[in-house]
């Protein structure tokens, strides 16, 4: 009889994911339809103007977070959109290390992300996004740097200090996970497809609307599996002189996943990043966020609990091009993120002015 309440009850609590998710889409679709028959989309005052060189918003970058990265996160974007007819292609490269002991798991081994796509402005209030994400086990030697980083400012290392550099391994006894010296695996292998709307673009107010669907498969190795996903979320961006701020929200749902061992994954998840932009000097700009991600785990470790990570972060802007470089660092809550990651990227954008 326990069994037949709990299967009830499971059963009530996917009805309900399932609901909010038409909710959100309903409130969504009306926003759209509204802004579209008022045509206040695009104001005169639009970000869409031409710009000596592109704003290209804030950084390009992904969640850290074990979980999270190898998920559908809603990304940190601009509430505005580019010129009219654009088209932008970047490609970047992260390097993170991944140490966490607890009582419940441990993980120490090493991830790359390869992240590659393009975005077109198909009109002045629709913009499109096709990217790739590649996450891989490689050693990158970053243990070495952050034991040096731990002892100059005497942070304690948990552990890490007691162990061989350079290893793979990841254990989670209560759901069966045990994966040992999984260097050169694909962790995942994923295509996003995003689509966004603009809403409101004045002198210094831009907000978007936007929606993804992603899709990860590994047909291989310690982490064969795939994973279906859907976003929605909502952008502000505001603008002043050399400064701008950004914000967002997101929800993620779930809807199969086949991944490893038995984690219970949150069906339904939800999201919050805010950002900072300041352009120094001509062309130099510094860039600031802070991100909060719901736990990705439906359980009672620390994987369940909510990700906190800060950004900081560099970019170099040319006619129509960029050079980024940031890095990723876990606050609050130390067992369920990256310890830190490190990216390069560059950004050029076809303009059609």
């Amino acid at each position: 009889m326990r069994k037949v309440v709990e299967s009830d009850y499971d059963l009530i609590t996917l009805d309900i994911n399932k609901m909010t998710l038409h909710i959100t889409h309903f409130i969504f679709t009306a926003l759209f339809f509204f802004y579209t028959s008022q045509s206040f989309a695009i104001d005169e005052l639009s970000a869409s103007e031409p710009h000596t060189t592109p704003n290209f918003g804030p950084l390009l970058s992904y969640a850290q977070a074990p979980l999270q990265t190898n998920s559908l996160t809603p990304q940190l974007r601009s509430g505005y959109s580019m010129e009219d007819g654009s088209t932008e292609v970047y490609s970047a490269l992260t390097a993170a290390s991944i140490w966490i002991k607890t009582r419940d798991y441990r993980a120490d081994y090493y991830q790359n992300q390869l992240f590659i796509g393009t975005k077109w402005q198909a009109t002045p209030q629709l913009q499109l996004d096709l990217h790739y994400r590649w996450n891989y086990a490689s050693n990158n030697y970053l243990d070495g740097p952050i034991e040096g980083f731990h002892d100059f400012f005497s942070i304690q290392h948990n552990g890490r200090d007691q162990v061989d550099d350079h290893q793979f391994n990841i254990a989670v006894p209560k759901y069966n996970i045990r994966v040992d010296d999984f260097e050169g695996d694909t962790i995942s292998s994923a295509f996003t497809f995003y689509a966004q709307y603009q809403l409101i673009a004045v002198e210094h107010h831009g907000l978007s609307a936007g929606t993804s669907i992603f899709y990860n498969r590994v047909p291989n190795g310690a982490f064969e599996g795939h994973q279906l996903e859907q976003s929605l979320q909502l952008n502000y961006e505001f603008r002043v002189a050399d400064h701008s701020l950004f914000t967002n929200v997101g929800v993620v749902y779930q809807y199969d996943a086949q991944t490893i061992g038995d984690l219970p994954h949150n069906t339904l998840r939800y999201s919050w990043a805010g950002g900072y932009q300041f352009q120094f000097i001509e062309n130099h700009e510094l860039h600031l966020e802070y991100r909060l991600y719901e736990g990705a785990e439906n359980g009672i470790s620390d994987l369940s609990f909510a990700v906190h990570e800060i950004l900081a972060g560099y970019r170099y802007r040319m006619e129509n091009s960029a050079i980024e470089l940031l890095f990723v660092e876990n606050v609050v809550n130390m067992d369920n993120s990256t310890d830190i990651a490190f990216q390069i990227g560059y950004r050029y954008q076809f303009r059609s002015n």
